[in-house]
Order: C-alpha cells, then structure tokens, then sequence
C-alpha cells in the first residue's frame, strides 16, 4: 500500500505475510522488526538463539503477529520446511527475505579448504535459498492468481559476490550465484506478478563480525576500503529491503542494490 497523506510518506506492508530467514540476530533481526514496523506479520527461522528469537517476537506484539521457527538451513527440504511453517502459521506468503548464510570466520586458501566447508557453504548460502524460493514461488503463484497484488523475493548477497574475496571463495562463490539468481528469477518471474531483487551490504556491525571489527588492525585494513569509513548499521540494509517490498519499488525488478558505503566501486 502506497501511502502519502498529510503525515509524509510511509512504508506500508499492512495485510502481508513476510518470511524472513536469519531473523534473530543482526540484519535479520533489524528487517523483523522493521517489517512489523511496517504492518507485516513476520515469520523468521534460527537455529539455535532461541533467546534472541524469543524476545524479538515479544517485541514484535507476540505470536499472532510474529513467529519464530527453530529451522536449520542446509539443504532445500529444510527451505521447504519452512515455508510450510510460515503458511500454516499465517495462510500465505507475500515476501520472501533470504538473508542467512554463513561466513567461515578463518582464512581458507583454495588448496586447503577442505570439502566439507565447501559443502557446508554451498548447503548454507545456496541450496537452502533454492528450497525456500522454490516453495515460496509455488505459493506466491497461486496468491496472484486469486488476486493478490504482487509477490516479493529479495536475496541478500554481499560485495564478495562481485569482486571476490580471497581465503573465502566458498562464501563469495554462493553470493556471487545469489546475484545471478536474482537475474534469473526476474526474467523468469516478473511477468507472474513477482519482484525478485538483491541487497548486497559490505562490512555491517553486527555480533557476527565484531570480533574482526573490533581488532584494530584489521578494522583499519577493512574501513580504509569503505569511501564512508565505516561499516554499516543493521538498519541501513533492513531498510532497503523493506523499500524493495513496497509499491515505490514497482518498476524495479532484477536489480542489485548495493548498500556498502561505496566499498564496490573502490576495491
């Protein structure tokens, strides 16, 4: 819903059903709490934090409103799975947030990386987001069909998608694949009535990289490849992706957005 009154602009999602994955720590927690913010019941996976996931649905107004699924996510049965959950929890889905993943914290070169990390990357950053939008799409299909007004799917890539990263090519491997999903996906599916788009941040401050963030060292390495000289905050990248699900992003499909302080043109 396009809202402009005598209030501003606002960002609605009054009357969707989002689907979130990652939702309890980081990016994923500051996009829950925006998207309920913004009119949307959420539901959001974790694995295991099931603290944090307990009270970002009680800040959220409880479970009638937001759910929290204990699902892991490596394989494409797990992705279906959870659309399952999100369907029978709230009867539909109308966006799709794939923003987990994971990121092996230590240098990896290519002649030692082991197969299993390959796999468990692979199985992570890529074949699980198949078995969400697989089953998301088949629902989103069926909304538009009976009149809904359009379904939504953003994938949260990364900088290493487009230039690399080094010591990590598992991880910049499956984001890489995520931005052509989203060029597929568009071709394939805009003309169904549903967006796909893609959210690529750079260095963000969450509990996941404060422990590189916060030796001096490296953050001096890491921030002097940011123009802003910084990383960003979780809702710097939550609030692109709610743009992306609302009907001021109507003419845009297949894009990548960056959101990295300039860091993609400067490395």
């Amino acid at each position: 819903m396009l809202n402009i009154g005598s209030s501003g602009v606002t960002l609605s999602l009054a009357g969707k059903v989002a689907l979130i994955t990652g939702g309890s720590r980081g990016i994923g927690a500051a996009t829950v709490r925006m998207f309920r913010q913004a009119g949307a019941k959420v539901v959001f996976n974790y694995r295991s934090a099931s603290e944090q996931a307990d009270a970002i649905v009680a800040e959220c107004g409880g479970g009638d409103l937001c759910l929290a699924v204990q699902q892991p996510l490596s394989t494409p049965e797990d992705g279906e799975a959870l659309v399952a959950a999100a369907v029978a929890a709230f009867g539909r889905i109308d966006c799709a947030i794939l923003n987990h993943g994971i990121w092996p914290a230590h240098d990896a070169p290519i002649a030692e990386m082991t197969s299993e990390q390959w796999r468990t990357t692979m199985g992570t950053n890529l074949d699980s987001v198949f078995g969400v939008i697989r089953a998301a799409v088949g629902r989103m299909k069926s909304q538009v069909q009976i009149g809904a007004e359009r379904g939504h799917i953003v994938l949260v890539s990364s900088t290493a998608g487009q230039r690399g990263e080094a010591f990590h090519a598992d991880y910049a491997a499956t984001k890489g694949a995520l931005i052509s999903l989203t060029k597929s996906l568009s071709t394939e599916l805009i003309g169904q009535g549903i967006y796909c788009n893609c959210v690529a941040p750079g260095w963000v401050a969450t509990d996941a990289t404060v422990g590189v963030l916060s030796d001096p060292e490296v953050s001096k390495r890491l921030l002097s490849l940011i123009p802003l000289g910084r990383p960003a905050h979780v809702d710097e990248i939550a609030a692109p992706i709610l743009f992306l699900c609302t009907p001021f992003a109507g003419f845009i499909s297949g894009e990548i957005f960056n959101v990295n302080g300039g860091a993609v043109l400067a490395g």
